[in-house]
């Protein structure tokens, strides 16, 4: 098939990584678009990556074979009512990025369009995420694979089978950067109460988080329980540690704070 145009509505952090990964990627920034409601904005990713930038939807809509949907759920249902009224959506690809939205929210105000809900974390940015994808019963295979290629541009996608696994992999992967940002936070701040600068602090934390995540990856067929194991030697300072950890419910507070997330998800689904 020839190379779909894709335009991004809402360039925000998430839509300007992606088109930063696509570029990188080597999809040529002739076939990117976005469209936005702060022309500054619009300016420097035109400057940056030479892409097409439109004044209105309306405008990006006619110009886009696929169109991702990257603006703040409040403002979603506004502008998909929109896009139906006044545009020509029925032969279009959606793409969604934002959470709580489900495609039966999305039929409603699109129609029966093709649509693909995708949920990319924080770590795209640097090319090193993960995103979730799930695909109503419209879509299909040339879809999917449109949708594959354009988020494998920032990292890793997983498609989950039931809408559901959505908000399953939001608590492991979308919400979980904030979880490893907290442990680490709390690590540089006692390194700093035992006298290193936060500087150093940091430093030590952040190459240590990278190393230990390089590791775990490159060495798949080893369970992550066996990789602390292998650290935490019996007898030695490393499980004492851990044995604090443990002793101090730490298993049970992450499934809590998932499931918390779990929650939240389902939540703000049903608000709308």
């Amino acid at each position: 098939m020839s190379t779909p145009r894709i335009v991004f509505i809402g360039a925000g952090h998430m839509a300007s990584s992606l088109i930063a990964g696509m570029v990188k990627q080597g999809m040529d920034a002739q076939f990117i678009g976005a469209c936005d409601h702060n022309p500054p904005k619009l300016a420097a990713l035109h400057k940056q990556y030479q892409i097409h930038t439109y004044p209105d939807s309306l405008t990006a809509l006619a110009n886009a074979d696929v169109i991702v949907l990257a603006v703040k759920p409040q403002v979603m249902q506004r502008l998909c009512e929109q896009l139906k009224q006044e545009g020509a959506i029925q032969d279009k690809l959606f793409i969604s990025l934002a959470a709580g939205i489900t495609c039966e929210h999305l039929k409603k105000w699109l129609g029966d369009v093709a649509v693909i809900r995708a949920m990319p974390n924080l770590p795209s940015k640097v090319g090193l995420g993960v995103t979730a994808l799930f695909a109503n019963s419209v879509a299909n295979d040339a879809h999917q694979q449109i949708a594959t290629q354009a988020l494998q541009s920032v990292g890793k996608v997983i498609w989950v089978e039931n809408e559901q696994g959505i908000n399953h992999i939001i608590a492991a992967a979308g919400s979980a950067p904030a979880y490893f940002f907290l442990l680490m936070d709390a690590m540089s701040q006692y390194a700093q109460q035992l006298g290193l600068s936060a500087e150093q602090a940091r430093e030590i934390v952040t190459q240590t988080a990278l190393g230990s995540a390089t590791l775990a990856a490159q060495e798949s067929d080893t369970s992550l329980g066996q990789m602390c194991a292998n650290v935490a030697v019996k007898g030695g300072t490393t499980a004492e540690a851990v044995n604090v950890f443990e002793n101090a419910g730490l298993r049970d507070t992450v499934r809590q704070a998932m499931q918390a997330a779990i929650d939240k998800s389902k939540q703000l689904e049903d608000q709308l």
